[in-house]
């Protein structure tokens, strides 16, 4: 196995002599096809394609390939439809202007572009297929959007919710995505997209219940609304995993290859570890405790 990317990061893989590291910049197209020229792939996982020509360069470069399969994302719907179904929700609409975008408020367009270009890519006879997850979580997860609530939830008693609790967004656990990808690489159809996510998917309110029973620890949600955390200057946006309306994914085309998710206690367990071996806090990603101490104390629950 061989690993592309800049080397900016630390390589999990530093320990093994079975995985190789070829350094070069995805986004730059003379170090993708130098790649190409380095190494001969029988199946190539693109994790960091998020705009279109990042797609176009990599089909054309790996077009020999067994497999290629582009990481996409549950944004890339167009459509809030309850759940999202890779062949009857729309995609988002991406004009040439968004296409070249940076910004994360053109991702979810930039990413269904990438999408029409595996589909075009299989057109041409390329065997492309992409895998759209949601929010990942799980162990080295740099975003730390789940390591806020499970810092809350292991260092607090009382921890602040939005709105009642009951907010749906779909997640999924990272080594799910891993298996997935495998999945779709050796038994997907080219020009095909399948979701990915949990199989049970919980409210944030019973998120908070969940890694409380990962963390061996009771915890007293604080539910508030928007007009409570409008007091200390908060929106229910502020706080990671939030998102209304609803987001879920339908991933039964997926199972039908036969992919199954891991069950929560596991994916918890190991997420809930790693989170504590790391130096990762989560608290750049949501609001900070003392304005959390602070809306408690309005709401006339003693900390």
């Amino acid at each position: 196995m061989t690993v592309f990317n800049r080397g900016n990061h630390d390589n999990p893989f530093a320990a093994t002599d079975a995985v190789d590291h070829v350094e070069g910049d995805r986004t730059a197209e003379a170090d993708v096809r130098r790649a190409g020229m380095t190494v001969d792939p029988d199946v190539v996982i693109d994790c960091v394609a998020y705009h279109p020509r990042d797609v176009h360069v990599a089909t054309d470069v790996f077009a020999d390939v067994d497999a290629y399969v582009s990481v996409s994302s549950g944004a890339a719907y167009g459509a809030e439809h309850i759940p999202k179904r890779e062949d009857d929700t729309p995609l988002s609409e991406c004009s040439a202007e968004q296409a070249v975008d940076d910004s994360m408020d053109t991702y979810g367009p930039r990413k269904a572009e990438c999408d029409r270009a595996v589909f075009a890519a299989a057109d041409r006879g390329v065997d492309a297929m992409a895998v759209r997850p949601p929010v990942v979580y799980g162990p080295h997860d740099y975003t730390e959007r789940f390591d806020y609530w499970i810092d809350r939830v292991d260092g607090h008693d009382r921890v602040v919710v939005p709105g009642d609790g009951t907010n749906l967004w779909h997640l999924v656990y990272v080594a799910d995505v891993a298996s997935a990808l495998l999945t779709v690489a050796e038994d997907g159809t080219p020009g095909e997209a399948y979701n990915v996510g949990d199989g049970h998917v919980p409210t944030l309110g019973e998120w908070v219940e969940r890694i409380a029973d990962a963390c061996d620890s009771d915890v007293e949600p604080v539910y508030a609304s928007e007009r409570e955390l409008g007091t200390v200057g908060l929106s229910p946006e502020d706080f990671p995993i939030y998102r209304d309306p609803p987001h879920l994914l339908e991933t039964a085309k997926l199972r039908a290859l036969g992919w199954r998710p891991t069950g929560h206690e596991a994916a918890l367990a190991a997420t809930v570890a790693d989170h504590r071996d790391s130096d990762r806090t989560g608290r750049e990603s949501g609001p900070d405790r003392d304005t959390a101490a602070q809306l408690i104390e309005v709401l006339g629950t003693v900390e």
